[in-house]
């Protein structure tokens, strides 16, 4: 290895041990211009209205917490099934299986913040409930069970109530009811939402299901009443006659298995595959993304932060238009095309996102003091990950002109590197067997992987030009000059690269730096712990002991 590329990597290791935030991402003009169809002009950005790759991002965040604790309002509702002998879990104050639509958690840990028994010596109950059979379900993305009124809530109160209701965002007891009467003529039992842990609301115990009850001892006194997960510290009751308040138990020598744990056990579906024991059908998928079927929304959402976008504003007709479309959709199983839509989703991210990062890390290295030997160093660092990228779709016959501006000779490259995992699909007969909402996760493939080749191959383009690679092309200017000022060629490529990572907005870069100790966990404020963070809005990741219980500040 190079004395200077050694250098080079000693830097960006140390920083990644050294900065504690998000990565930044500066506020770039909105793009302006259209990029529809086969154009592969890279001067050509993709119009501001576009979607496609927020719905990639969004499939690519599906039951994953991480990402759905970012952006809690959620875009999509998705059929799923929960395979059979899933066990899932439902603390109360007594053995008696719920007759009434309940909470269920995922894991014990959220359900035993519930687990409350009606005297000292009683302890608590916690029932296990495991599925006899697949039990069919929706699920909401986003944080669609906190219980917040800017957005978190508002997919199902559409299909709940018809419209979105932000007042209601503390009605748990009537929400539930009100979804559950809306799916007795449908093959659901029940809905997929996620807090500090995924749980799932079930609509009728003695269908589908095995409840036992498990007698356990009390947790100390302090935390939510029984009901399963579904509701926030004390903040609002389900309602359940079988939790009697007054009740004081004395379990000081227990361990405090509250708050902490809970968010302990949700942190482990964070990431990529997320929470896998509910399957989703993505053949079936219902997007708010989606322009056609949602068209009121694109006004509502213009010149927003996607942290920003929500339900509110949407049209009575799309309503109509959305809610039809979940009852069609959960009415059958189409066979779709076979594709893992998932998984050729997550190869673009790990193809892409690390070498993305590792550019911007150098261009975040320049300095205007930097002389020009020290700019061409980064440069020619740069244009190695670009090349790197790029390898693949490098044909033969691709060679810039002689004293020529025009970029036309790159389109060739551009476009394989574009269509490179969509063009089997859109060319066989495979096409034919796509669902709407295949073809829609297809779109979003193609948009976001068209942008990320239209701005690499640009950079690299650019690179080329300035003499970067004098064995493939020597330009006029470098053979003139070998000491070109390269500072307005990495001002270019930091202004293009921090505009195509702040478009994708991937959560894989959304980490706490340097990372955290094994004593900690990287903990990203979340309801109902997010009042007291220092953007409550918009919270950034930070490291927290997870030793000690995590407190609900500022409730």
């Amino acid at each position: 290895m190079l004395p200077t590329m050694k250098r080079f990597v000693g830097l960006f290791l140390a920083f990644t041990l050294l900065e504690a935030a998000q990565i930044p991402l500066e506020a770039l003009p909105t793009f302006n211009l259209e990029n529809d169809g086969d154009n592969w002009d890279i001067s050509i950005a993709p119009g501001e209205n576009v979607t496609g790759h927020l719905v990639f991002e969004t499939v690519n965040s599906f039951m994953q917490h991480w990402p759905n604790t970012r952006y809690r309002n959620g875009h999509s509702i998705v059929p799923g099934v929960v395979p059979s002998g899933t066990v899932l879990y439902h603390g109360r104050g007594d053995a008696n299986t719920p007759t009434n639509p309940e909470w269920l958690a995922t894991d014990p840990e959220h359900s035993y913040m519930f687990c409350r028994g009606q005297t000292a010596d009683s302890g608590c109950w916690q029932l296990m409930v495991t599925a006899i059979r697949p039990l069919k379900v929706l699920y909401l993305d986003g944080s669609a069970a906190a219980k917040m009124p800017d957005g978190a809530m508002d997919s199902q109160d559409i299909l709940a109530y018809g419209k979105v209701v932000p007042e209601k965002y503390r009605g748990e007891r009537e929400r539930i009811n009100y979804l559950c009467d809306w799916t007795k003529d449908l093959d659901v039992d029940g809905f997929v939402r996620m807090e500090m842990d995924f749980e799932i609301m079930l609509c009728d115990f003695t269908k589908g299901v095995l409840v036992e009850a498990i007698n356990l001892r009390s947790r100390p006194r302090g935390g939510p009443g029984p009901g399963g997960p579904g509701r926030g510290p004390e903040i609002h009751p389900h309602h359940d006659s079988s939790y009697t308040p007054k009740a004081h138990i004395n379990s000081s020598a227990l361990p405090n298995m509250g708050f902490s744990e809970s968010t302990n056990s949700g942190s482990w579906h964070r990431y990529y595959p997320g929470e896998t024991r509910i399957q989703l059908d993505l053949t079936r998928l219902v997007s708010f993304y989606d322009t056609d079927l949602v068209p009121s929304l694109v006004a509502e959402r213009y010149g927003k932060e996607r942290i920003r976008h929500r339900l509110l504003g949407i049209s009575p007709e799309d309503i109509q238009t959305v809610v039809r479309k979940v009852e069609e959709l959960t009415a059958v199983s189409e066979a779709g095309s076979g594709i893992d839509w998932a998984t050729l989703i997550r190869l673009i991210v790990k193809r892409y996102s690390e070498r993305l990062e590792m550019v911007q890390y150098i261009l975040n290295s320049t300095n205007p003091a930097n002389s020009a030997a020290e700019n061409k160093v980064l440069a020619e660092n740069i244009q190695v990950q670009l090349t790197a990228m790029l390898q693949p779709y490098m044909l033969f016959t691709i060679k810039p002109p002689q004293n020529s501006t025009s970029t036309n000779w790159v389109s060739p490259m551009y476009e394989l590197c574009a269509t490179t995992y969509t063009n089997y699909i859109t060319t066989s007969s495979l096409h034919s067997r796509l669902t709407a909402s295949e073809n829609l996760i297809l779109d979003g493939v193609q948009k976001t992987t068209k942008e990320i080749c239209r701005v690499v191959t640009g950079m690299w383009v650019d690179g080329i030009m300035s003499g970067l690679e004098p064995d493939f092309y020597k330009s006029s200017a470098t053979e003139n000059d070998g000491n070109v000022d390269l500072a307005p060629l990495l001002n270019s490529w930091k202004e293009r690269i921090f505009g195509l990572m702040k478009w994708l907005d991937w959560s894989v870069w959304l980490k706490c730096r340097p990372a955290c100790g094994f004593e900690e966990m990287c903990y990203l404020p979340m309801w109902p712990f997010r009042r007291g963070s220092e953007d409550s809005d918009d919270p950034q990741p930070r490291c927290e002991r997870r030793m000690a219980p995590l407190e609900a500040q500022g409730l």
